[in-house]
């Protein structure tokens, strides 16, 4: 049976990635991507020449149908999201759902920007909702009523052209302290800590933003 490797990829800092992920996306006949000239920044930095094709939110159904051919004539593929974990927060678990039969389903694991913000947050993090990306119209105030109701704390994902009005909106519930990371693993990283009030007029909206509500005031 053809195999189908779920591959974690840095999600900022190139060097964020195991070896066995390496060999892997070396090894595999064809590597499934969000956006190929992201992938190929990753592949040229550790020379590797696998064939990148794209498959993102996007791809029509015919894309799933190429790729369930492939995996019929045994071609062994890997699936890579621009960064961290496929299938969180992007449409990898959709195409899992689709081949589940046709390949064995691999993961190989490595960096989530849920983990690396949950593990510096200070927060009791033993238990914790993670709620994704925020509406973008319709829905919000219920989606800020929920997270405000939480016992445990909540981590979000945010675009840097919404991180603002998030804020913002959050803080129209009860001014929580949060921890907003900010291109995580780069060169520019930041960490923001503290109650909403009093970091968000520091937060520079550029970059993707990972936010960390405890809503325990």
């Amino acid at each position: 049976m053809a195999k189908l490797y779920i591959v974690a990829t840095p999600i900022g800092n190139l060097k964020d990635i195991s070896l066995r992920a390496l060999h892997v996306l070396g090894g595999v006949d064809l590597i499934l991507c969000e956006d190929t000239r992201v992938t190929k920044k990753l592949l040229d930095y550790y020379n590797i020449k696998t064939p990148t094709e794209s498959y993102h939110q996007h791809s029509r159904l015919k894309k799933v149908d190429c790729i369930k051919n492939l995996l019929k004539q045994g071609k062994n593929l890997a699936l890579v999201s621009d960064s961290g974990t496929p299938g969180i927060s992007d449409p990898g678990n959709k195409l899992i759902e689709q081949v589940k039969d046709l390949a064995e389903i691999i993961p190989i694991p490595g960096p989530a920007a849920i983990t690396t913000t949950a593990s510096i947050s200070g927060f009791p993090m033993d238990k914790f909702t993670f709620l994704g990306f925020p509406p973008h119209k319709k829905g919000r105030q219920k989606f800020f009523k929920e997270v405000a109701e939480q016992k445990y704390p909540v981590i979000l994902y945010e675009s840097p052209y919404r991180i603002m009005k998030t804020l913002k909106e959050l803080n129209n519930f009860a001014n929580f302290d949060i921890v907003v990371g900010r291109e995580l693993t780069k060169m520019f990283e930041t960490i923001h800590r503290g109650k909403i009030s009093e970091i968000i007029d520091k937060i520079k909206s550029k970059g993707e933003f990972v936010i960390v509500i405890n809503p325990k005031l």
